[in-house]
């Protein structure tokens, strides 16, 4: 079996480089378990290297429009605008390399076209709770992104499969489950967890042990019965 150090990974890498890291030689995907082609893997880096040259371009051009969006522009192109600058954002998330610094200038332009927006709708205490909510809701969602198995799952071309969301989820530090868990409802976790619980068994069985695997199942079904309690409170 090939050991990480025996295949070029990279330190920083993009959404299609971090599932194949996650999945290579991992047991929770399947038995026995599979290997990373080399090539499989330059292909991944290049592609993800491709995607940030391109990232690049549309965020200097995303920067130049906000610079020259008038102080009189209507709400549609403004909203255009914010459009773009979060998706840009959330594309940063998976990409390689340190994005810290468009990151902080992505989220900065945000916000001053937020404020643009509640100078369009003042005096409208209707459009300015939108406003309030959908930025609290914009914490959150930026919060979540920060951990890269958020940003792979909620990835407009996620390489995470349906069957593979256990295993992942399995495989995760303990930070990144938690994380992770927000994104699904009390009944997808439950379902989630019946999946992780018969991986578990199904290894078992096989005689494969996976460190720490039994606290992770554990832990993932708490986290289920703690979203459903939430539910049932509100």
């Amino acid at each position: 079996m090939l050991a990480d150090s025996d295949l070029p990974f990279t330190h920083s890498p993009g959404w299609r480089e971090r599932h194949m890291r996650r999945r290579h030689g991992n047991p929770l995907f399947a038995w026995p378990p599979q290997e990373v082609a080399p090539e499989a893997l330059l292909e991944a880096q290049r592609l993800d290297h491709e995607e940030m040259e391109g990232f690049r371009d549309e965020f200097r051009e995303a920067v130049q429009r906000a610079v020259d969006l008038p102080a009189d522009a209507g709400s549609d192109p403004v909203l255009e605008l914010k459009a773009d600058l979060e998706r840009l954002y959330e594309q940063a998330c998976g990409l390689p390399e340190d994005q810290t610094e468009p990151k902080g200038a992505l989220a900065k332009l945000i916000e001053i076209i937020m404020a643009t927006l509640r100078r369009h709708t003042e005096g409208d205490s209707t459009a300015l709770g939108e406003l309030s909510d959908e930025a609290a809701a914009r914490v959150i969602h930026f919060r979540l992104l920060a951990h890269p198995l958020v940003a792979d799952i909620l990835h407009p071309d996620s390489p995470i499969l349906p069957q593979e969301l256990a295993p992942s989820l399995l495989s995760a530090s303990d930070e990144e489950l938690a994380a992770a868990c927000e994104l699904f409802g009390p009944a997808q976790l439950a379902a989630l967890a019946d999946e992780a619980e018969a991986l578990a068994a199904r290894l078992e069985r096989l005689g494969v042990e996976v460190t720490g695997l039994a606290s992770r199942v554990v832990e993932l079904r708490q986290l289920a019965a703690e979203a459903l309690g939430a539910d049932r409170a509100h």
